[in-house]
């Protein structure tokens, strides 16, 4: 990425900061969808306090888990561990219940409420500060899994897993838990639109965060995610701030050394059998996202300041993804060379640009609105080079042998749905693999 930024020599008018500081967004915007709590949620059987079985750069995890029996139970007998996904803070367990539970057509089936009919316990876990290192909260789930065996009447195998980020935590766990000699007791992995090979939040919408933070500084903002250690982590471009001229691919150290830590433990777990969903689409077929097309212009104050953002472009050099301005204090235009255009891509989606729009309150086209978050490439971890990403985002996953993923199982969803959005073709497949 190329930042051609300019700044102004002439005096900043009194006031301008914080006239500017007044328009731009506000709050962490660009997490998991935040789930919807309407109706009453069911009350916990047992929650757990939990500390991570391990430290981490000398930091040490906390997490809490709501414990729901399965039908016909009064204690745990089936677990199965579910951890929260990508977010700033901590998690909201009572909130991911009403997100995973919520009703999908046609039938108005509940995924939480058919696996506890089903007899199994549903462990849901939910971490203190979800965007912390994901080797910290990979400690938090090994706690779980160690709780949950001590607590588990009987000898029945763990279901261990998670939504987004949580399956990638949990991956870790296992692995990290079978190189240190431990039985994790788990003999099913199941991940949900999880980022295996890497997730995508557009470079232009990243810049804009560091802007809007230059301008507001102090308060918490989109910008404290993405530079968290979770987001550097998952992020297969990743810009520093909202000045960064460089290479934008696997760009964090971070994630370098996540890459690392992976393959030090073996990249996935051994003893499980390995399943996963992805909310994207199997058969190539994206969004209708052009790249290198304009999403808004936006403008405020009479002209002083303002935004130009466009899609990702199709690799090239030197393509314009957009600006950004605040008389007389700066502007700047992005550039880019060979990133894919991940816009438009089959995966999981995020209304990234749709929820910026909203709070610039400018108008923005319906086709815009939602882009690629988790590629469905990622999701099934296809094998390829998660630093290189030399796979095709539209490759048709139908056309594949299961070998050419390192999941033992997975099913794609009949179209490109919201990432983590419980639908009938993801349940249903779930509960049918957790049947068996």
């Amino acid at each position: 990425m190329e930042c051609a930024l300019q700044q102004e020599s002439e005096p900043v008018p009194a006031g301008r900061a914080e006239q500017v500081a007044q328009v731009l967004p506000k709050g962490v915007l660009f997490a998991t969808p935040a789930p919807g709590t309407a109706g009453q949620s069911r009350v916990p059987d047992a929650e757990w306090a939990l500390t991570s079985a391990w430290s981490y750069q000398g930091q040490t995890a906390t997490g809490t888990a709501a414990v729901y029996y399965g039908a016909g139970h009064d204690r745990l007998v089936q677990p199965m561990i579910f951890a929260d996904g990508f977010g700033h803070g901590p998690s909201d367990l009572p909130g991911l219940w009403h997100h995973l539970n919520a009703a999908y057509p046609p039938h108005q089936h509940r995924l939480l409420d058919q696996l506890l009919a089903q007899g199994i316990d549903v462990v849901l876990l939910g971490f203190g500060a979800r965007h912390t290192h994901i080797q910290a909260n990979a400690g938090v789930a090994a706690t779980c899994v160690r709780r949950a065996i001590t607590e588990r009447a009987g000898s029945a195998p763990l279901i261990v897993g998670g939504v987004s980020v949580g399956g990638v935590i949990t991956r870790y766990a296992l692995a990290e838990m079978e190189t240190r000699g431990e039985d994790h007791q788990t003999a099913t992995y199941l991940s949900y639109d999880s980022p295996h090979n890497g997730a995508w939040i557009p470079l232009i919408l990243q810049q804009l965060a560091y802007f809007s933070e230059s301008l507001a500084p102090g308060e918490a903002g989109q910008a404290d995610l993405i530079r968290s250690p979770a987001a550097q982590q998952v992020l297969w471009a990743w810009v520093e701030n909202g000045r960064y001229s460089g290479p934008v691919a696997t760009a964090s150290l971070l994630r370098v050394e996540f890459l690392e830590d992976l393959r030090r433990v073996g990249w996935f777990p051994v003893r499980p059998r390995k399943l996963g969903v992805a909310n994207g689409a199997a058969d190539g077929t994206g969004r209708n996202v052009p790249p290198d097309d304009l999403v808004f212009e936006w403008s405020a104050l009479d002209g002083v300041v303002g935004a130009t953002v466009r899609t990702q472009a199709d690799r090239g050099t030197g393509k314009l993804v957009g600006g950004m301005r605040a008389v007389p204090m700066w502007a700047s235009k992005s550039y880019t060379s060979d990133v894919p255009s991940f816009d438009g891509a089959p995966g999981g989606t995020l209304a990234s640009y749709g929820m910026i729009a909203d709070e610039l309150g400018v108008p923005i086209a319906n086709r815009y609105r939602s882009t690629c978050f988790v590629p469905s490439v990622s999701a099934v971890s296809l094998q390829y080079d998660p630093v290189e990403w030399t796979v095709d985002l539209y490759t048709d996953i139908t056309a594949l042998s299961p070998e050419q993923s390192q999941l033992d199982d997975y099913h794609c969803d009949s179209d490109n749905s919201e990432h983590g959005e419980v639908t009938a073709t993801l349940a249903e497949w779930i509960v049918g693999q957790l049947a068996k």
